[in-house]
Parts: C-alpha cells; structure tokens; sequence
C-alpha cells in the first residue's frame, strides 16, 4: 500500500513537471493588418453621376414595370447588359441591389474631404447635411424593403421617400443661382 501511494506521489510530482513542458510556445505575436488610408477620388457630382443617380434610376423604373418581366432581348448575353434590370443580377435583385447602393452610398457621403465640382468642399459642417444624407439612407433600406417584398405599390411608396430624400439636398445645395452657391 505504501508502495503505491509512493508512486501515486512521484507520478504526481513529475506530472506537474511535465505539463509545463508540453504547453505550445506562444512565440511572436501576429502581425495586425493595417488598414488603408481612405481616398477620394470622385467628386460629389461625379459620385452622384456614378453611384446614385444611375441606382435611383432602377429603383424609380421598378414603380411603372414589374422587374420581373423585364426581360433581355433573345440572343443577346445578360452578363453584357448596360441595363441592371435585364443583366445576369438582374429583376427584382437589381432593384434590391441599387436601394443597398443607395442606403450604403450615404456613407461615401459623409467621409470628410469630398469636393463638390466647383473645388469647395462638400457642407458637412452643414446640420442639414447629416439630416438629409441620413434620410437618403433611410429611404434606400425603404426601397430595399419594398424591393424583397416584390411589391409595385411598396416600391410607389418608397421612390416617393427616396425622391424627397433627393429633393431635400438638391434644393438646398443643386439648385443655387451662382455657381459659387452651388454643390454638386
């Protein structure tokens, strides 16, 4: 009995000394990604002209015809379609799709240093700025709800919020008479 609460004991002992030896060396904590500098390459009317004219227009078109039916002429390759309606993502997804690039372009909206075409920087400092960009996001997630129902009187609804979301900003900064007042 003596005998093996002794071994017990031992096995014990260099158990404790063993452990420590098997454990994994941390070695050298991993490098962190570094994350790149933002850019800004477009202005406010290119991006407008880019991004968010060319996606309100697909959500705007989903009010007349239903995106369902739009259909790509016959013999002709949807992944070379212009039109998002008919391309290879085409339907009810683009429409989707464009309200997502809507919704998300309102962050482009806000990263400081953008320059309207004129050369003077976008109002951010501006609180109607925040309001109004925050209300094109909105609207955008609106027709992106609409747009998952596949519903033509939910997409009536929402293009009229996205069209006062527009219209807001536009008034206030598009449509000066100088020039100089103007933001786009």
């Amino acid at each position: 009995m003596h005998r093996i609460l002794f071994t017990l004991a031992v096995l014990v002992a260099l158990s404790d000394l063993l452990l420590p030896a098997q454990t994994p060396s941390k070695g050298p904590e991993p490098a962190k990604p570094t994350t790149p500098a933002m850019q800004i390459p477009s202005n406010l009317n290119q991006l407008m002209r880019g991004i968010l004219y060319p996606a309100s227009n697909v959500v705007f078109a989903s009010q007349n015809e239903n995106p369902a039916d739009v259909k790509m002429p016959p013999g002709q390759d949807p992944s070379l379609a212009t039109d998002p309606l008919v391309s290879t993502f085409g339907g009810w997804v683009a429409v989707e799709n464009a309200a997502l690039a809507l919704s998300d372009s309102a962050n482009l909206l806000l990263i400081p240093g953008r320059k309207c075409s004129n050369g003077s920087p976008v109002p951010m400092d501006n609180p109607d700025w925040a309001k109004f960009v925050l209300q094109l996001r909105d609207a955008g997630l609106k027709a992106y709800r609409a747009a998952q129902s596949k519903n033509q009187d939910q997409m009536i609804e929402a293009s009229d919020t996205l069209t006062e979301a527009c219209a807001n900003c536009h008034r206030k900064w598009r449509e000066k008479r100088t020039p100089a007042d103007r933001c786009q």
